[in-house]
């Protein structure tokens, strides 16, 4: 047998000693690629991976029903319905909705109001002996004749209204600087109330209560 043939029956005697190696180890061989079984697959990749997420939606403000006064066809005041944020039912921001005036379905009805919506509400507050004292602005001071009474008596009687408000009079403030303000009878006083105004109370409503 020359060398050669001696070195080509060595090379496949060795092959074939390496495969039975490898055949008695319990290797398995595939051909392809195969996929795993849940059972042989460690549990920790098995569970899905989550990350916390944090709801960044806060709740809305609870609001709380207040009354404004409007002016009707007839010229008496009508109570009508608003909501404003709990924190925020102060007389300033009643006001504030006063001066927003009626809704396009309450001017339909008639209803309108002698406050301007230019006006603005600087501030208002309520003395311990019960004197509120409203600080307006804005063309509230140009107001003359029954439209400045009838402005009046809306700003009177809806801080009159407010809850937990146990009012004896209201002072008027323009920019600051007190002023005198007309009453029903035209006269001038420093401080008005709900009695010099009573030409322009609610009517009763059919029910017996007040519009």
């Amino acid at each position: 047998m020359s060398t050669a043939q001696v070195r080509n029956v060595l090379l496949a005697f060795g092959a074939i000693l390496v495969l039975a190696v490898i055949g008695g180890c319990g290797v398995p061989v595939d051909r392809g690629p195969t996929a795993l079984s849940r059972s042989g697959v460690p549990f920790g990749l098995l569970a899905p991976s989550s990350s916390p997420t944090t709801s960044t939606t806060g709740a809305s403000p609870a609001e709380v029903p207040i009354e404004i006064f409007l002016v009707d066809p007839s010229g008496h005041l009508v109570a009508v319905s608003r909501e404003v944020p709990a924190a925020q039912d102060s007389l300033a921001v009643v006001l504030g909705a006063l001066v927003d005036g009626p809704t396009a379905a309450e001017t339909a009805a008639g209803l309108q109001s002698a406050v301007p919506p230019q006006t603005s509400v600087m501030g208002a507050s309520i003395a311990s002996a019960g004197l509120v004292t409203v600080n307006l602005a804005g063309t509230f001071g140009q107001l003359v004749g029954q439209a400045q009474i009838e402005a009046v008596a809306q700003i009177v009687y809806t801080a009159s209204n407010l809850s937990g408000v146990n009012m004896t009079g209201i002072a008027f403030q323009l920019a600051g600087q007190p002023i005198e303000v007309p009453v029903a009878n035209g006269a001038q006083v420093q401080v008005a109330n709900q009695s010099e105004f009573a030409p322009f109370a609610p009517q009763p409503s059919a029910s017996g209560g007040a519009s």
